[in-house]
């Protein structure tokens, strides 16, 4: 019994000291927020931001992200305003002062394009859009729960208007499980190959050809937001509005 009590006690130690040791990483890391808030308030923001990029080091935090674009927009550089205004949006897709700023950051730099997608491809990504992968699989799970429950009341009722009922249930249920699913996976795919990226010089050269000596296609300035397609050494082949072209990866950052 012993040796019992003494295996329990250690656990419990570690359990103790991971707990303080959480609790201690948060204070400090609440600390570091708050002075980099402080310094930006005060109109440090070379402060705020290498205070912002700290914490981001650590952890990835939507807020921290969007308040690093405003520290970045208020020392003009627009291109990684937007940058991190993308990156709040990837992890809160719902932030209303993200979506406003970023807007508003955009309005500002050379190339505002707008995506002329069919109607319904912009629908259907602004919905994807609207909530996170996590609640994308949760939502998709809860829904598959469902129709499942649904299938089982279709083949044990007897009632002929509790099993039409539940077998409109379980069938449409079933739909938007597979629907939600799809937007986890699209998302999944999105945030892994990490295909959109911002211009951060001031002007680039679309090339027909990964080479410096390709033909200039068109010109793109720093903020625009492009999809990458392609990479081959340093070199990427993107697309913007309906141009194709091949740029350095050191001219974007992705998001």
């Amino acid at each position: 019994m012993m040796i019992k009590f003494r295996v329990e006690s250690l656990e419990f130690r570690g359990f103790c000291l991971a707990a303080v040791m959480l609790f201690s990483t948060l204070c400090f890391a609440q600390a570091d927020f708050d002075a980099a808030n402080t310094a930006y308030a005060e109109g440090r923001y070379d402060e705020a931001v290498l205070g912002y990029e700290a914490l981001l080091a650590q952890a990835p935090s939507a807020t921290v992200y969007y308040n690093l674009g405003n520290a970045y927009y208020k020392q003009g550089e627009l291109a990684q305003a937007i940058l991190n205004y993308e990156r709040a949006l990837r992890l809160e897709p719902n932030n209303k002062d993200a979506q406003y700023n970023l807007e508003f950051a955009k309005s500002r730099i050379t190339d505002n394009i707008v995506e002329q997608d069919f109607f319904l491809s912009s629908w259907a990504r602004a919905i994807r859009n609207s909530l996170r992968e996590q609640t994308w699989i949760i939502l998709s799970i809860s829904l598959f729960v469902l129709a499942l429950a649904g299938l089982l009341l279709f083949l044990l009722g007897r009632a002929p208007w509790l099993r039409k009922t539940a077998f409109h249930t379980a069938w449409i249920t079933l739909l938007f499980c597979i629907i939600a699913g799809l937007n986890a996976g699209s998302l999944h795919r999105r945030d892994t190959l990490r295909n959109e990226a911002i211009i951060t010089q001031g002007v680039v050269n679309a090339k027909s050809s990964p080479d410096r000596s390709g033909t200039d296609l068109f010109t793109i300035h720093e903020g625009t937001k492009v999809e990458i397609r392609e990479t081959l050494g340093e070199w990427c082949n993107i697309r913007v509005g309906n141009n194709e072209g091949w740029i350095r990866l050191q001219n974007m950052e992705r998001i």
